[in-house]
């Protein structure tokens, strides 16, 4: 399987004989009249002489990391943590799967051949079914979705600020856009906020999800919208064909992308029901 540039294959063998760059095992050293040029160590035993999820993790991600220094192009690992302290080898499976497919999609590493050595066949058998596995789970369902957005009203100048869209789906929205990787919620509303808007944000708060298959007719989006006060004057930025400030009982003479027409009406009702000013 591969992962971009990288191939991730499970084999039953001998790790010693393998040809690749690099094998884990200990200290990096000279690999001496092994078929490798590297031995990289992976310590996952504490001083207590037992392991447990993290070490293995941290124990994996160390090693790719290490392997990547040296420049080797590829790079065979055994199932951490498994033969010394007795870890399960489905769960070690799965989280050295999380680790090379989070190194992969994360670091510019030069890696194109990762393999997983099993000394026997019932070891093969575990991690060729679950590394593949969740590999195809994280192809197949996370890739597709559902993506997560922030979307906010922000209210100033008597009004609350709305975009007109550049890009299909056309129309105009609250402004916001997608939570890039390891973005919380807030600095990507406050990101988006900025680069559509020219606003900072104040008095922050978040007002309700939503989720619905169909709202973006583009693929599934869970919209997360948040309500704040603008600072600054309102300019629309370069993705962006226009930008106004509206008044909420006009919302009904606009033509509204995605659902932000009921996402404005429900804001309207909350407003009501909690006795603030619109």
């Amino acid at each position: 399987m591969f992962i971009g540039d990288c191939e991730l294959k499970v084999v039953q063998a001998d790790i010693t004989g393998l040809s690749v760059d690099a094998i884990v095992s200990e200290v990096v050293t000279p690999a001496g009249k092994l078929k490798a040029r590297h031995v990289i160590h992976a310590a996952t035993m504490g001083p207590d002489n037992k392991t447990d999820e993290t070490r293995i993790r941290n124990s994996c991600a160390n090693a790719l990391k290490v392997a990547d220094e040296l420049k080797v192009k590829s790079v065979a690992l055994p199932a951490l943590g498994c033969a010394v302290c007795g870890f399960p080898l489905k769960a070690t499976a799965k989280i050295m799967a999380q680790q090379i497919w989070k190194h992969l999609r994360e670091e510019k590493s030069a890696l194109k051949e990762i393999i997983l050595c099993m000394p026997d066949k019932e070891a093969y058998d575990i991690f060729e079914k679950n590394v593949n596995g969740y590999l195809e789970y994280m192809f197949t369902k996370q890739q597709a979705g559902p993506f997560v957005a922030v979307d906010a009203i922000i209210d100033i100048n008597g009004g609350i600020v709305i975009i007109e869209r550049s890009n299909p789906p056309f129309g105009w929205a609250l402004p916001g856009g997608f939570v890039d990787n390891y973005e919380s919620l807030e600095d990507a509303v406050r990101r988006e906020m900025k680069e559509e808007t020219d606003l900072e944000l104040l008095d922050l708060k978040q007002f309700h999800a939503y989720s619905r298959p169909g709202r973006d007719p583009r693929f599934h989006t869970i919209g997360v919208v948040f309500t704040a006060k603008g600072k600054g004057a309102p300019k629309a930025g370069d993705d962006a064909a226009g930008l106004k400030v509206i008044k909420l009982e006009d919302i009904d003479k606009i033509d509204f992308a995605f659902d932000h027409k009921q996402i404005i009406r429900d804001y309207i009702t909350y407003k009501k029901d909690s006795r603030l000013p619109i």
